[in-house]
């Protein structure tokens, strides 16, 4: 029987991609890196843009609640129990602390100013450098009046105030004493008025004018201004 020979495999040679197959593959990675790219840009852009609104918002809520907080102090007066009117007294004595400006309801102001007492020893004294306060609002930054100079409470780098309304409106309440007029009648009688200041604050951020906001707070003043007297 005759043998049969076996020719051995023919080994092919290792194939590597070609020049399409690779173009193709580095056209493909440079669209997901692209897209990647993309994605990653857009969640910084919505990360700063959320930042610098939370920053703003804080900003001008601070401010609002300073104002508010320092506003409300209006017309403290260390000798208050002088302008209470007991049994057969002819006058009482006048707060020196009620007025504001404004004082009166009307058109928004972008100024404010108070006065509240802060002696020791009440001496009936208003001290325009040391119990004289205010807010105005100068430059696009929100300043306040305190030790007789304004101070900046905003930082002019990071935001810039665009409006700062301060809105009055006032109640007068007649009081009860326990004679009437001379005449007869109640005209006489002493009044007290509430008053009670809206706060109206808005700004934008000073690296993205695109980033507005706006805040508003009412404060009511715990001294209310009291005028004239019981008859005697």
């Amino acid at each position: 029987m005759p043998l049969i020979a076996h020719t051995p495999p023919i080994a092919r040679r290792p194939r590597g991609l070609s020049l399409v197959e690779m173009m193709v593959g580095i056209a493909v990675g440079m669209m997901v890196v692209a897209g990647a790219s993309f994605v990653a840009v857009n969640q910084i852009s919505e990360n700063r843009q959320l930042f610098l609104e939370t920053q703003v918002q804080q900003d001008l809520r601070a401010a609002a609640n300073m104002v508010a907080r320092d506003l409300r102090r209006s017309g403290y007066w260390g000798a208050a129990q002088d302008g209470i009117w007991i049994g057969n007294a002819a006058a009482v004595g006048a707060n020196p602390y009620t007025g504001t400006t404004p004082d009166a309801a009307g058109a928004a102001v972008s100024e404010v100013t108070f006065a509240y007492s802060r002696d020791a020893i009440e001496d009936g004294v208003v001290d325009n450098v040391e119990e004289r306060f205010g807010f105005k609002l100068d430059g696009g930054v929100l300043k306040m009046r305190i030790g007789g100079a304004w101070q900046a409470l905003t930082d002019p780098n990071v935001l810039e105030v665009t409006r700062f309304d301060v809105e009055v409106q006032t109640q007068s309440v007649q009081q009860h004493c326990f004679k009437e007029c001379a005449g007869g009648g109640t005209a006489c009688w002493p009044t007290e008025t509430v008053r009670r200041f809206t706060i109206d604050i808005a700004g934008q951020a000073v690296s993205d004018a695109r980033v507005v906001r706006s805040v508003r707070d009412s404060v009511r003043l715990r001294n209310d201004a009291s005028a004239g007297a019981c008859p005697v």
